[in-house]
């Protein structure tokens, strides 16, 4: 008899193990299953917010054509305006250096004149493990105005120079404050823009220097402009 329950008992244990095993397996698929389907919805929410960053971006940038009074398109003329894909894989933190007792320099124009700037820093940076880096420039004439007296300036050209973008190479806008405490960078090549030169004739816009000339494909930020001029 005492066998026969000690079996019996055995049994029940063994029953109970596997039920909680069961039950604890199960807890843990269903949690694996939420932090999974958490971190889809976050990457979701993510790259949904850079989307929207990009196209709000964009709905300014053909906007300002319309209320520049020294604006080279119409508003017909926008409807030309072309751009890669916005791609977070051009969106990178780069590394910023200060560059101390710059001196002033002449940056040749495509109209033949100049504009003086200073060097103001360095940012370097990585693109599919390549090691690159971009000068940033200040404008000294502008730097004496309020309104954009914090404004700094990228030029640069790629290996889309002269296929897919414009030839004569593309720009970015930052701010100062745009440089964080830690002298890091949120550099946005999806931001990038053609300068006037790429629509019309007749603008001084600043030539990118050879040193600003980057060994690989910025397949980000504006197109060819879609119309002959």
């Amino acid at each position: 008899m005492e066998s026969f329950i000690f079996l019996f008992l055995t049994k029940i244990c063994k029953f109970e193990f596997i039920k909680n095993n069961n039950i604890l397996i199960i807890k843990i698929m269903l949690l694996l299953g939420l932090n999974i389907g958490l971190c889809f919805s976050l990457y979701s929410q993510n790259t949904m917010s850079f989307q929207k960053e990009i196209e709000a971006f964009r709905l300014k940038y053909k906007n300002d054509f319309l209320t520049d009074d020294n604006s080279p398109l119409t508003k017909k003329d926008t409807a030309f305006l072309r751009f890669f894909a916005p791609n977070e894989k051009f969106k990178l933190i780069a590394k910023f250096s200060k560059i101390e007792n710059s001196m002033p320099f002449e940056m040749a124009t495509y109209s033949g004149k100049t504009k003086t700037f200073i060097k103001y820093g360095k940012l370097d940076f990585k693109i599919d493990s390549v090691e690159l880096s971009l000068f940033i420039y200040r404008n000294l004439k502008l730097a004496e105005t309020k309104e954009y007296k914090d404004y700094l300036f990228i030029p640069f050209k790629d290996h889309t120079s002269g296929e897919e973008s414009y030839g004569g190479g593309r720009y970015i806008d930052i701010l100062v404050q745009d440089i964080l405490a830690d002298n890091s960078l949120m550099l946005d090549f999806n931001k990038c823009y053609n300068p006037y030169c790429a629509f019309s004739s007749g603008y001084n816009c600043p030539i990118p220097p050879k040193e600003n000339w980057l060994d690989v494909s910025i397949m980000a930020g504006e197109k060819q402009f879609g119309k002959a001029h």
